[in-house]
Parts: C-alpha cells; sequence; structure tokens
C-alpha cells in the first residue's frame, strides 16, 4: 500500500469514531453543565457553589460575619471560597472530560 492512503472503508471507520467520540464530547459537556461543587472557607463561614462549566450557582454568607462588620476579611473569604470553587470544578471537568481527550490521541 503506497503512503498516505488509508485502506478501503477505513475512512469510514474513522468517521464514524470521530462521530461518536464528538458526540460523546458534546453530551459530557452538558453533563458538567448540571454537575456542582461547593466550596467554603473560613471554617464554613462563606460557602460557594459552581457548576461544571465554572459558573458561579450561589454565595452562601454566615450572617455572624455581617454582625463582625469585617468587611476586609469577608471580601478575603470570598475570594478564597470563589477560587477553591473554581478549581474543583476544573477538577471535575478534566476528570469527565480527560478520557475523551485520550481518545482524540488515536487519530495522530
Amino acid at each position: 500500500m503506497s503512503k498516505g492512503k488509508m485502506p478501503k472503508g477505513m475512512g469510514l471507520d474513522l468517521n464514524a469514531q470521530m462521530k461518536q467520540l464528538q458526540d460523546q464530547l458534546v453530551q459530557a459537556q452538558a453533563d458538567l453543565a448540571l454537575e456542582t461543587v461547593e466550596a467554603s472557607a473560613g471554617g464554613g463561614a462563606v460557602k460557594v457553589v459552581m457548576s461544571g462549566t465554572q459558573e458561579c450557582q450561589s454565595v452562601r454568607i454566615d450572617p455572624g460575619l455581617l454582625q463582625a462588620e469585617e468587611v476586609e476579611m469577608l471580601q478575603d473569604l470570598v475570594l478564597l471560597a470563589v477560587n477553591q470553587a473554581i478549581h474543583d470544578s476544573q477538577a471535575m471537568a478534566a476528570r469527565k472530560l480527560g478520557p475523551l481527550a485520550g481518545g482524540l490521541g488515536q487519530f495522530g
């Protein structure tokens, strides 16, 4: 067989495999949009819920922090919780999408 040519019918199989992988990737991304992670800071005083697509779903702040009138501490805790939620969400996405991305290696 000459260099660069595929056996007859192999191109169709490759296209079918690529389509299947693409469908799986689209489904995994849709699933991630529905899944969430929760991160907290300050011993749970600030909690952030983030989707698998890194969209912040909610921020909860213990009312006790508001009474303390420590705005800088509250800002720092919100920042920590949001950053942790982003990190956790990215890790979840890597776990879900990693096996699919590994399948792309077989195509070149």
